[in-house]
């Protein structure tokens, strides 16, 4: 398995090439197992795109410390000015399947194959975000072995690993993607439950499949590539996934028929802080962003009473149209609550030319009780003792970071997995609301009242116990630990 060790390699370290779809939640994700990785005592490459690289200029000064770590770069084949936002957020996907494959057998074929000149040898695992199949055949043609790293729920994976038969069952298309966003919400058909799933029978509807199923013909690019990528997962050598089985068992054991090696490390940021301080390495998880961030919301956040604030933020890829943000302002304002709202600077869709003036009221309520900021310390504001509950598009990487620290959520999914995400963090779990489909100022009124006043002490009862699940899968002992062991005795025996 692997190359024989010869020369000098010979007492070298495995050297993981670590390869993510270059998306804000996925690089986020993949370098939280970077680190694990140099703190396992591995040497690591891991690969940005170009356009990335530019912008995670803290990645390289996070990772100085560990002397295995590197970055190499690659194109993405964007030009510079994408907007790589919204739904084009997808063309970087369709962009590396064209341009990825030559990009990545350059790289592998490479004399040294990244080994720095010999202090380092050469790649001896791949692990690859498991949308990008490009890459499994330059690691087979080298002889190298490969896993995958989904950084979606194990729902979400195993939805969409199931579409052939989702397909074949007449369970989509969902109609309607030519349509207002919204009449989704007004269609009774979308609540039939879901029979191609398998383990999902019960509750999965059709309005909560993972938005790829959002499309009026079942060979849509987007949902063709999804379906056929994921399907390849049971041809590499095992599968990485950022969840952990008290969470996530039932589906894990669903995933585990056709992909048997399957390691479940998560919530990894969770994980990467216990072994920071197993190892005593007295250091906060690393603050990698794509924006500048806005660390004046802590101070405000100091002078509220405690359980008492609502943190809103819909991530790094979500636009909002004006209409959108005036029904979730005016719910958030006539709420009554206290709330913070995290607004990346490019999150409002450009619309006909009119500037954007706020309704008076709005600056009065928002005065009173809310603070607005721009991109925050999403980990330490919701570690905060005022935080009482999380507005969020469901992206996996922030309902993870929710669950870790027992704050329930109101979930308003966007797209892609965070459809499904929404409906297992209210009907599965029961840590929060599902307001998929719609944004009524009335309903968000609604909803964050349940959440913050009428349901708050039995939401954050169960969000607690959920969070003592994640401290027992990751410590000594847990599941996820247990698995991360598993999987540096794999990656060690690739240089035997």
């Amino acid at each position: 398995m692997g190359h024989q060790a010869t020369g000098a390699a010979a007492g070298l370290p495995p050297h993981v090439l670590i390869f993510p779809l270059p998306l804000h939640g996925h690089v986020n994700s993949m370098l939280k197992l970077a680190e694990l990785l140099c703190l396992s005592h591995l040497h690591v490459t891991m690969l940005l795109s170009d356009h990335n690289h530019r912008r995670h200029a803290d990645v390289e000064s996070h990772f100085s410390q560990y002397s295995g770590f590197r970055i190499a770069t690659i194109s993405d084949g964007l030009p510079d000015d994408h907007p790589r936002v919204g739904q084009r957020s997808l063309d970087i996907l369709t962009s590396l399947m064209r341009v990825g494959g030559e990009e990545f057998r350059r790289l592998m074929e490479a004399t040294d194959a990244l080994s720095g000149g010999g202090s380092r040898r050469r790649v001896s695992c791949v692990i690859m975000d498991g949308v990008l199949s490009f890459a499994v055949p330059v690691a087979k043609e080298i002889g190298i072995p490969i896993i995958y790293f989904r950084t979606v729920s194990a729902c979400a994976f195993w939805a969409n690993y199931s579409f052939k038969e989702v397909v074949e069952a007449g369970e989509v298309p969902l109609k309607g993607k030519d349509e207002d966003k919204y009449s989704y919400g007004s269609k009774p058909e979308l609540d039939l439950l879901v029979t191609s799933v398998p383990g999902m029978e019960g509750y999965l509807r059709r309005r909560d499949l993972p938005g790829f199923c959002r499309v009026s013909d079942v060979n849509d690019a987007i949902f063709s590539m999804i379906a056929t990528e994921t399907r390849q997962t049971s041809l590499v050598d095992g599968l990485i996934l950022n969840t952990f089985e008290d969470l996530e068992g039932p589906i894990l054991d669903q995933i585990r028929k056709p992909i048997p090696t399957l390691y479940s490390i998560g919530p990894l940021h969770a994980h990467l802080q216990a072994r920071l301080e197993t190892d005593k390495k007295n250091r906060s998880l690393p603050a990698i962003s794509l924006w500048e961030e806005d660390h004046a919301c802590m101070a405000w956040l100091d002078t509220q009473p405690a359980r008492s604030v609502l943190y809103v933020s819909f991530g790094s890829i979500t636009l909002l149209s004006k209409k959108e943000l005036l029904e979730l302002w005016y719910g958030l304002v006539n709420s009554g609550q206290r709330f913070l709202w995290a607004m990346r600077p490019d999150s409002i869709v450009e619309g006909d030319g009119e500037s954007f003036v706020v309704p008076a009221e709005l600056e009065e309520g928002t005065k009173a009780r809310g603070h607005m900021a721009g991109w925050v310390p999403q980990n330490k504001v919701l570690m905060h003792s005022s935080l009482a509950a999380f507005f969020t598009h469901s992206g996996w990487n922030s309902t993870l970071e929710s669950i870790t620290v027992g704050i329930p959520m109101i979930c308003w999914p966007y797209f892609a997995d965070q459809t499904i995400n929404s409906r297992f963090v209210s009907e599965i779990w029961k840590i929060g609301l599902d307001m998929k489909d719609t944004c009524d100022r009335a309903i968000v009124e609604r909803m964050v009242r349940d959440v913050m006043e009428v349901r708050k002490d039995e939401f954050f009862e169960r969000a607690r116990r959920t969070a003592e699940l994640v401290k027992k899968a990751i410590n000594e002992g847990g599941s996820s630990y247990a698995n991360w062991n598993r999987l540096i005795e794999f990656l060690k025996s690739t240089i035997l």
